[in-house]
Parts: C-alpha cells; sequence; structure tokens
C-alpha cells in the first residue's frame, strides 16, 4: 500500500459502516464488523474498539481485529477513564484524532506496557515512518457529545505515519462506527422497553382472568424481572391492624433470609422521601439509606454494584403501593440489576406501572374478601348480620337437643338510641352502636357470638349456658357501657322453648318486659 490511500477503499469503508448502522444485530457482532472495516479499508493490520461500561466508568476491550498475539493482550484489558484522560489533551490532538508519537508519553503512568500491545517491527529512522510505540485513538462519541467507545488502530500496512487526509477518513469512519453503536444500543433498549410492555399486557390479561391477587403479584414479579432486567423483586404487604409488613410475592430471593426479624412500614417510610422521587419510584444512594434505617433490621445489601456516576451501588429502589385514599397498602422492592446500571426514567416509568398492576391486584381482591365478608357481617360493627345470625341460632338449637346441652339467647338494645340520633345526628348514633357492639365482644365468652340483627338490636348466642352464665356475660357488658344504657331479654334452649323461631320470640317478648318495666334485664 502507497502512503496515499486509494480513493476507493476509503469511500467503501464509509458505505460499509453506513450500512451497518442500518443493520440489525447484536452489538458484538457490530463491533466486530467496524473494526474490520476500519482495518481493511484504511490498511491498519490491528483495529481495537475500546467499549465504555458506564456501570464501572471504564473502558473494555472487547473486539480486536488482528493477529493472535493482538487479540490475546487486547482483550478484555481494562483502563479507567482516568487513565485515558492524559492522552486526550490538546498536545496529540490531530484533526479529531489523537496521536501519540513515540516517546512523547511516559506509559508507567497509566499502568505500565504489560497490557499494552506492541508491533515486532523495526523502528525505523525515517521521521515520518511509523513507530511500534506510536499511538493513535480516535473518541467514539454519542451525539449528546459522551464517549461510548475509543477506536485504537495500529500496525500500518504502509509502515508510515498516517497524513491529515488519513486521519480525516479515521475520525469520518469512527464517526459513523459511534452512530451505529449507539443505534444497536437504542435498539436493544427499546427490544428491552417492548419486552417490558408485552409483560405488562400479560399482566394486565391476566387480571380479568385469573383475579387471584397472589398469582398476579408473581406475576408482576416476574415481569419485573424478565422485562426490566433485576434479579430480585419483592412485594411486600401492609398488615392493617399493626403496619407489619409481609412477603406477598418474590422471585430472586428468599423473602424469609431478608426480613429476619418484624419489618414495619415506619422502618421503611424514612426512604419514600420526595428528595428521592423519579417517575413516581423511590432510587436512594445507600449513603442515605444508611443513615435513615437501621441494617440490624434490614441486613440485606446489594452485590451486584457497580462503580462510577450512573451504576448501581447498593442503592434502594422502591415503589409505594397506594390506595385510591394515598395510604400504602404495600411496597414493590426492585433490586440487582442485570447490567449494574441506575435505571433510566423509561425503565422507572415501566417499573411504575408494574407496581400499579400489584396495586390493582391487592385492592381487587381486598374488595372481593369485603363483599364476600358483607353477605353476613354488618359494615357498620363488623359484627356478623341477620343472615349469619338465622343460620346460627338453627345450628346451636340442634346442637342443644342433640347432645342434651343448654345454651342462652339474648336479645338486646340500646335505650334511647332514637333520642342520640335525633339529638345528636346519625355519625353520633353510629358511633353508639360501635361502642356498644365493642362492649358486647370484649365480655363474651370464646365460645360465644354476638350479631347485630337491625337498627340497635343485637343478638347473643351463648353456647352451653345457663341462666347464670347469661347474667354473668350480660353483667359484664353493662359493666362496660359507659354513658349508655341497654336492655336485654333472655330465652334457653331446650328449657323455655326448642324450637329456633319460638326461642326467638320468647327472648324477644323478654326484650320488650325488659324495656317497659325498666329493669334492664328479663328472663322468660
Amino acid at each position: 500500500m502507497s502512503e496515499s490511500i486509494p480513493p476507493v477503499s476509503p469511500l467503501r469503508g464509509l458505505l460499509e459502516v453506513t450500512q451497518l448502522v442500518r443493520s440489525e444485530g447484536n452489538v458484538p457482532d457490530l463491533l466486530a464488523a467496524i473494526a474490520r472495516v476500519v482495518g481493511e479499508s484504511l490498511g491498519y493490520r490491528t483495529v481495537a474498539i475500546n467499549l465504555y461500561r458506564p456501570a464501572w466508568d471504564d473502558f473494555e476491550v472487547t473486539t480486536v481485529h488482528g493477529g493472535e498475539e493482538a487479540r490475546a493482550t487486547l482483550l478484555g484489558r481494562v483502563r479507567r477513564i482516568e487513565d485515558w484522560e492524559p492522552l486526550f489533551v490538546d498536545r496529540f490532538e490531530r484533526r479529531g484524532a489523537y496521536v501519540i508519537p513515540a516517546g512523547e508519553f511516559d506509559w508507567t503512568t497509566t499502568g505500565g506496557t504489560e497490557d499494552i500491545y506492541i508491533p515486532d517491527l523495526e523502528a525505523d529512522t525515517e521521521s515520518n515512518a511509523w513507530h511500534p510505540m506510536d499511538a493513535l485513538f480516535v473518541p467514539m462519541r454519542h451525539h449528546t457529545g459522551h464517549l461510548v467507545g475509543i477506536l485504537s488502530v495500529d500496525e500500518p500496512v504502509n509502515r508510515r505515519r498516517p497524513t491529515d487526509e488519513a486521519l480525516d477518513v479515521l475520525v469520518a469512519l469512527a464517526d459513523h462506527a459511534a452512530i451505529a453503536l449507539q443505534v444497536a444500543q437504542e435498539a436493544d433498549e427499546a427490544a428491552r422497553h417492548r419486552l417490558a410492555l408485552e409483560q405488562l399486557l400479560r399482566v394486565s390479561t391476566r387480571m380479568t382472568s385469573e383475579p387471584d391477587a397472589d398469582e398476579i403479584m408473581q406475576a408482576v414479579c416476574d415481569g419485573v424481572r424478565d422485562a426490566l432486567g433485576f434479579l430480585n423483586v419483592l412485594v411486600l404487604l401492609t398488615e392493617p391492624d399493626t403496619g407489619r409488613l409481609s412477603a406477598g410475592a418474590a422471585v430472586g430471593w428468599n423473602s424469609g433470609s431478608v426480613m429476619r426479624r418484624p419489618v414495619f412500614l415506619t422502618d421503611i417510610e424514612p426512604l419514600l422521601d420526595p428528595e428521592f422521587e423519579i417517575e413516581g419510584c423511590f432510587l436512594v444512594p445507600h449513603e442515605a439509606a444508611d443513615t435513615r434505617i437501621s441494617r440490624k433490621k434490614l441486613p440485606y445489601a446489594s452485590t451486584r454494584n457497580g462503580r462510577g456516576p450512573w451504576a448501581w451501588n447498593r442503592h434502594w429502589l422502591l415503589v409505594p403501593l397506594r390506595h385510591s385514599d394515598g395510604h400504602v397498602i404495600g411496597i414493590l422492592s426492585a433490586d440487582e440489576p442485570q447490567d449494574r446500571m441506575l435505571p433510566s426514567s423509561e425503565k422507572l416509568q415501566a417499573l411504575r406501572i408494574f407496581a400499579n398492576q400489584a396495586t390493582a391486584a391487592i385492592v381487587s381482591a381486598e374488595r372481593v374478601r369485603e363483599l364476600r365478608f358483607l353477605a353476613d357481617h354488618d359494615p357498620l360493627t363488623r359484627l356478623p348480620n341477620r343472615r349469619a345470625f338465622v343460620e346460627r341460632l338453627e345450628g346451636e338449637v340442634a346442637r342443644a337437643r342433640r347432645y342434651d346441652r343448654e345454651m342462652a339467647l339474648v336479645l338486646c338494645d340500646l335505650d334511647g338510641f332514637k333520642g342520640v340520633n335525633d339529638s345528636f345526628g346519625h355519625p353520633a348514633g353510629d358511633d353508639a352502636l360501635k361502642l356498644f357492639a365493642k362492649a358486647i365482644t370484649a365480655s363474651l365468652r370464646k365460645s360465644d357470638d354476638a350479631f347485630r340483627i337491625g337498627g340497635d338490636e343485637f343478638a347473643l348466642l351463648l353456647a352451653e349456658a345457663t341462666d347464670d352464665d347469661a347474667r354473668e356475660v350480660i353483667g359484664r357488658i353493662r359493666d362496660a357501657l359507659v354513658g349508655m344504657r341497654a336492655s336485654f331479654g333472655v330465652a334457653s334452649c331446650p328449657g323455655d322453648a326448642a324450637d329456633p323461631q319460638a326461642l326467638f320470640r320468647l327472648a324477644d317478648q323478654a326484650l320488650y318486659e325488659a324495656k317497659r318495666s325498666g329493669t334492664g334485664v328479663q328472663f322468660v
């Protein structure tokens, strides 16, 4: 090859690299094709591509076009961005490339020459001859300006240092190669986004065909792993009464090994700070998390960590699952990203949608449970309703008759309840009914049951209870009432009646007599 480059060769190279921009394929195949085209079109026996790794904030030689010695020396070599910075200075810059002549840079400052490929060439004394210690690099930049890689060439066939025209072509090829790499990386990202959408669609479909909340939450965890690349995914549910968090579904880890001690929503809430909120998710650096939560309660820490400003490094990624009224009913936690990278806004948006699916499943399950509960329970006092009472009364009467045991039916209501409603309004009346129900349930024995059968009327079924047992229960209820009075009517089975309807009628008559006479308690 002569010193001047045949015009058809670089032109062909530009065309081939341009075609690579439009071609489909994975990134390793694309980089191999780029290195081959650069080497063949510009006449370099060795071409290496140092690919930028955002997760580590460094450059790794992922592709080498050349001989076995060059491949063995260069492939897998990693240099920090700090090692490259001394090379990208004005004194080495020529027409967008960086030419480092032999003897003008101390390579020991970047770790020595052990991992530098030095061609087996004799040094030519001619001023423009290529020296074995010469180096030539071209930055490959994203259209926004940041580095996506560094193209390195060596062993020119003509054994001459490059002319300005040759550098112009090399820089142009590197620019086209950077575009091709950017397109390929964006295609990979788009493919992941498509997978996320497909997973979301599958979960949405299952929500209509399989309303089981546990299955939906498991599908959400699987979707976050498969579509978004988080190896550890956990859905935690908030227990309404205590605020304790319990595992609802998980992939990648055993929730029991993480939550070795009881963990409550209040332990996690310091991380749900607007300072860390992105797209409805909370991405918390580990330094901030360590100052806000106790590692004694939450000893787990990420292992797939990177290094640098875009790397995942023991971060916490939490998405609160909120009910329509705003309270937190659970937490979606995602950890151990496969790429060791902080999630992009698009990935966080997808994670938020997955979390919404989990929320919808939990809320839907709650509504189903509530509907089933209300089929035989009173919504105000949460006590079993009249329908449940009728079924239970028939069963208790039959059992008492079958085993020749006694039982007592107690009907009771609040004295002056209508006056409470008229004077203070229905909310005050509702509060009185709830207090009355609480006093009743706190006073019963374990074997007894209470029911709200209508208005301010309640029924108690006292299994295997004598009249004396009934008096004790009623006494405890009256003692528990503060600022309220109630009347009670009692009928026993089989002594007073052995038929459910007859027993109820007698207890109702006794209640009427207790109110009429003012005694408060009346036995048949």
